[in-house]
């Protein structure tokens, strides 16, 4: 692991320390969001204007997860923590281990030298940062939670570089989003709107943009997603992430058609809070088509469970 991710993540364990004597008062279960794929405070695809972990005004929180996602093809294991300042700030540290051994088979297009059962890691470093409106103190009215934030990734191919070189790829690059997230208290109901700036292949997996005639540039991706509070301790809802198609074009001039489409990712969810410390996340995912000329043109859909621990 990078000297960086390493800094990173003792910063984020020192604040945590910190931030567990601080964190006593807490927030309405699940009004938090649980942890993304990436690491910040949201759904499981697509993160919030929330600011994770237990902490309110004048507190430090943390919180720590652990999520595991298989399709038909595919399966993707996540850990991290995050840092709740004041209700106001998020710093979080992810890593993403995906089980990529369908790749194998491109070794049949070109001699890449993949190796059986490999493995792409990736490592996401984000900040968020609430900049008006309170999704709480404002459910009563028209006004939103707004935030700005981002996530620095930094993909570790292994056997799968010459690949990403081939590709025209570059393994880091940096996602920049805005969020609005609205709570109607009185009717159990979030709504949340991001808007993504980026050019992620696979969200990063695949590396960032591609050589022409692929995007290199960024793009604007929206995402949505929907909550209903059936009660205090459970939710259920669903999200929609619109995702970038920066390689198709590259695969088709290189003669393989849609082999290395992208499709938007979308799933439905239920998050049960036990108690204000442990919130548990079961959703059925559709992520579309992942690299499909080596899985026959097969969607992959499957499941996502996750775990979260939140002071």
């Amino acid at each position: 692991m990078k000297l960086w991710t390493l800094n990173a993540a003792a910063a984020a364990l020192a604040l945590a320390a910190t931030g567990l004597a601080h964190a006593d008062t807490g927030k309405l279960l699940l009004t938090g969001g649980v942890s993304t794929i990436a690491g910040s405070a949201g759904g499981g695809l697509t993160p919030w204007a929330v600011i994770g972990t237990n902490a309110t005004e004048g507190e430090v929180g943390a919180s720590a997860y652990l999520t595991h996602a298989a399709t038909q093809d595919y399966a993707l294991t996540g850990y991290g923590v995050a840092v709740g300042i004041h209700d106001r700030v998020e710093l979080s540290l992810a890593r993403q281990d995906f089980d990529a051994s369908p790749s194998i088979a491109l070794n049949g297009i070109a001699p890449f030298g993949i190796t059986p059962g490999q493995h792409i890691k990736m490592d996401v470093v984000g900040v968020k940062v609430r900049v008006a409106g309170d999704a709480v103190l404002d459910s009563d009215n028209w006004m939103p939670q707004i935030a700005v934030g981002l996530e620095h990734k930094r993909v570790h191919p292994g056997s799968l570089q010459p690949v990403l070189d081939f590709l025209g790829t570059k393994t880091n690059g940096t996602d920049v989003y805005v969020s609005a997230t609205k709570l109607l208290l009185d009717k159990g109901l979030l709504l949340n709107a991001t808007l993504r700036s980026t050019n992620a292949n696979q969200n990063g997996l695949l590396g960032f943009g591609a050589a022409a005639p692929g995007k290199k540039s960024r793009s604007l991706q929206p995402e949505f997603s929907v909550a209903y509070l059936v009660n205090k301790n459970l939710a259920v809802g669903a999200e929609y992430r619109f995702k970038p198609n920066n390689l198709q074009s590259l695969g088709a001039a290189a003669g393989l058609g849609a082999a290395l489409r992208e499709d938007d990712w979308k799933d439905i969810f239920i998050a049960w809070a036990p108690s204000k410390n442990l919130s548990l996340t079961l959703a059925w995912v559709d992520l579309g088509r992942i690299v499909p000329g080596i899985t026959n043109g097969r969607k992959q859909t499957g499941y996502y469970l996750s775990a979260q621990v939140a002071f």
